[in-house]
């Protein structure tokens, strides 16, 4: 073995032990300071950002368990390679089988004489490949046969370069051990050269990387399944906000219905998406006008949010219209939609308000199916409409709703909007919020100008759903 690979020679002497006492205090404590936030970290019911912060803990703590040790060795010194095959036998003393997966188990070392064809393998190294240490060292011919045979040319490559070119290896490979486990292996050597300046002979120092290689896969498997459900996340909401386009009312800003006569109700509505979710939600506003002249107003909202919730909003609201076309009143249509969501192949719930607008009589004849009931605006003050029964679209078959009735006067104003319009809030919290606005609405020329007024209230909130409101005032 070339001098400068011996235990007495100065270079294998600790270098520097107090600067590198330094490092090893520092490493530890920014480990210690990884592992307190790993251990924190929840790891069960991980959403994928959290299992992809997760798993970059983990490899964190590897790199700097692999960098403590590297440095105690370094500080320590080698430890001693037993002699060739041949020598006395209190010289080929097997040190102590490391414990699996410490630093000792996980490096070793190897120099190959090409003079004597002679090769001479640390302890360290026979456990890393799950050698019997009696046996002999294998040659760098033999070498190879360990070696999967998809790695086989990247091993035969780095020797080749160092023994020839004198080039340093630096590579990684898989080997099979006698177990039938596989290892990764990463291979750091030099060229020892002669006087001549011939390649006298190859040292090498071996390490198991097969944890931390583990631990990266993981990283980026979880980088690579986090990125995939971005991409279909964002793909679902561009096809639920078409859907949704697709089936709310085309109309922007002001709208009067019915076209003809002068009972006519200004309308204007305004969506609002959730601020904490991407997807989007089952709420949905309308109005239409219908044969025998009469208006339909309705707001509601299915319960989830993404592609399948839009899709069920649509036949709801599809249903809406065409029952409220043929003449069926508020009551019995809540019943029917009752139905259609029970005989739904995927279980959901949902709330309601429909209305019919008598314009000839100014009647408001409704329904609500657990839904906040219609705010009524009159003279600068509001009050919430009472209630019809009904229950939750969906909750129960068979369901009967009830109607009620209420007449309207020139210049009174209707609010209907679903839940999530104020967040946080009760029910009752919200409606007095809502109520609160009847001095400014009492001022305002449209409806389009008191949707302002709402927003101007509301728009800015942070809210965990979706919400719509929906204004009609009744022209003068």
């Amino acid at each position: 073995m070339p001098s400068h690979l011996s235990a007495d020679h100065p270079a294998a002497q600790p270098p520097g032990r107090g600067s590198v006492d330094a490092l090893i205090s520092q490493t530890r404590r920014l480990k210690g300071d990884v592992d307190a936030v790993r251990r924190d970290a929840p790891s069960d019911g991980l959403d994928p950002q959290e299992r992809w912060q997760r798993a970059l803990y983990d490899l964190a703590h590897h790199q700097l368990t692999d960098l403590d040790e590297h440095l105690a060795q370094l500080r320590d010194g080698p430890p001693p390679v037993p002699s060739a095959p041949g020598a006395p036998s209190a010289a080929r003393t097997a040190p102590p089988a490391p414990r699996r997966g410490s630093l000792l188990s996980r490096v070793g070392s190897a120099e190959w004489n090409l003079l004597t064809d002679e090769a001479n393998w640390s302890g360290e190294l026979y456990q890393i490949l799950g050698r019997d240490r009696t046996a002999p060292p294998l040659t760098l011919d033999e070498l190879p046969s360990l070696v999967l045979d998809e790695d086989r040319p990247r091993l035969t490559g780095m020797v080749t370069d160092c023994l020839v070119d004198a080039k340093r290896i630096d590579g990684e490979f898989r080997v099979v051990r006698p177990d039938g486990e596989v290892r990764t292996v990463h291979m750091m050597g030099e060229p020892v050269l002669a006087a001549d300046g011939s390649t006298a002979s190859m040292w090498a120092v071996l390490r198991d990387v097969s944890e931390l290689r583990r631990s990266e896969r993981a990283v980026s498997e979880t980088r690579d399944s986090l990125q995939r459900q971005r991409q279909r996340a964002q793909s679902e909401h561009r096809l639920a906000v078409e859907l949704q386009e697709a089936v709310l009312p085309p109309w922007r800003g002001s709208l009067r219905l019915p076209h003809q006569g002068t009972e006519t109700l200004d309308l204007a509505a305004h969506y609002l998406p959730s601020s904490a979710s991407a997807l989007i939600g089952g709420d949905w506003y309308d109005a239409l006008e219908l044969a025998d002249g009469e208006t339909l107003l309705s707001v509601g909202d299915l319960t989830g949010h993404g592609v399948a919730v839009a899709s069920g909003m649509a036949t709801l609201l599809g249903a809406v219209r065409g029952m409220a076309m043929a003449g069926t009143q508020p009551g019995q249509l809540m019943s029917l939609l009752n139905q259609l969501l029970d005989a739904t192949v995927q279980p959901a719930l949902g709330s309601a308000v429909c209305c019919r607008y008598r314009p000839e009589s100014r009647t408001l004849v409704w329904a609500q199916a657990g839904h906040p009931a219609p705010l009524l605006f009159r003279s600068g003050t509001g009050r919430r409409l009472n209630s019809p029964d009904g229950v939750l679209l969906g909750a129960t078959s068979g369901a009967v709703y009830a109607q009620a009735e209420e007449t309207l006067e020139p210049g009174d104003l209707l609010l209907l909007h679903t839940d999530g319009l104020v967040p946080g809030r009760s029910s009752t919290a919200a409606v007095n919020r809502l109520l609160d606005l009847a001095p400014r609405f009492d001022g305002a020329r449209t409806a389009q100008d008191c949707v302002r007024m709402v927003m101007e209230e509301f728009g800015e909130t942070e809210r965990e759903d979706d919400a719509c409101v929906l204004i009609a005032k009744v022209t003068a």
